[in-house]
């Protein structure tokens, strides 16, 4: 629906009075303040009936035309039948004017009329149509802008399940041999498990999280892996500060750490180290590097959603940096007051 009530009070009496005035159905030097006012009021009217009926025609056959073909065949039919339907009217409305004022109005006279009501007609079809189309590309951006927001989510979801606690199996196992061995510590790694399971459930469906609770998260997790791999791994954090304000997916550090020790070998006396710091535009994950000598049965979907969900959350990449000693993934700033987060 096109708004048009300014366009309607500002040119409906400017047609009404100007109309008549250059076509010469009315001499203002010889009519008299009754004529004149009489003949304002009739053509503006003349002018209302004929702008409303147009607008009428051109919204009833404008759907008759799919918006991308034929748009010239389009503009000229609605243009030409709303230009009859403007003679129709301007002519019924000459000759009522005749009548009311007694006089003889020129053939001439009357062509002129007809030909300025259907000039005025033809300018404001295409005024009218240039402003269907521009609410009509509002409409179709606010639909794509839905849409891509929809797939976008969609995408989001289907990586969320990606994200399975597949190291669930291996902590169980864990988990069955302390009891057996250690039940102390069997109960404090059962209740790290449940932490991190908590964890899991509470932001599975989360966008995004505060890298204070990332960072919690890892500290539980690490201490599971910790006790799986004994002494054979070494988180360092270096992150003075933790800004309330920063923000990141979850499980993005874990998906990290677990990428490192998939690809890796370690022992006691090598051991994994992994140092999580940040620099002024990223927080910054790196390990040590020595390739296992076997290839890895990997597909390497850790990383990659890692970066989907990057890009489709905050349409921003994450740069992965690897030499012959060391694998690090930067992953960028995303904070709250720079409008970052996703809506």
């Amino acid at each position: 629906m096109v708004k048009d009530l300014l366009l309607r009070i500002i040119f409906i009496p400017i047609l009404g009075i100007g109309l008549p005035l250059i076509s010469g159905v009315i001499t203002y030097k010889k009519a008299s303040a009754y004529e004149l006012i009489a003949g304002n009021i009739h053509f503006t009217i003349t002018s209302y009936i004929i702008w409303i009926g147009c607008n009428w025609i051109h919204k009833k056959l404008r759907p008759l035309y799919a918006p991308v073909y034929k748009p010239y065949l389009k503009i000229a039919y609605i243009t030409a039948v709303s230009s009859l339907y403007s003679i129709c009217v301007g002519g019924l409305s000459i000759l009522i004017w005749s009548k009311i004022s007694n006089q003889l109005i020129h053939a001439s006279v009357v062509y002129k009329f007809l030909f300025a009501c259907t000039a005025a007609v033809i300018i404001f079809t295409l005024v009218y149509e240039i402003i269907f189309l521009s609410k009509e590309r509002e409409l179709d951006t606010k639909i794509v802008d839905q849409l891509d927001k929809e797939r976008s989510q969609a995408e989001l979801l289907a990586l969320n399940k990606e994200i399975d606690p597949h190291f669930l199996f291996n902590s169980l196992n864990t988990l069955n041999y302390l009891i057996t061995t250690n039940p102390q510590q069997a109960y404090l790694f059962n209740n790290k498990l449940a932490t991190v399971y908590k964890y899991f459930l509470i932001n599975k469906n989360k966008e995004v999280v505060t890298l204070k609770e990332e960072m919690g998260f890892v500290d539980d997790f690490f201490y599971l892996l910790q006790i799986r791999f004994e002494n054979k791994l070494i988180l360092t954090k270096s992150l003075k500060d933790i800004d309330e304000n920063i923000y990141l997916p979850p499980f993005s550090f874990q998906v990290l750490i677990e990428n490192a020790i998939k690809h890796n070998e370690f022992s006691e006396s090598m051991p994994l180290e992994i140092m999580i710091d940040s620099t002024q535009q990223y927080l910054k994950v790196s390990n040590n590097t020595r390739p296992k000598n076997f290839q890895v049965n990997s597909t390497r979907i850790g990383l990659k959603n890692l970066s989907a969900r990057y890009r489709i959350l905050f349409k921003k990449n994450i740069q992965i940096e690897q030499s012959d000693s060391s694998f690090s993934v930067k992953l960028p700033f995303i904070t709250k007051t720079k409008n970052h987060l996703p809506c």
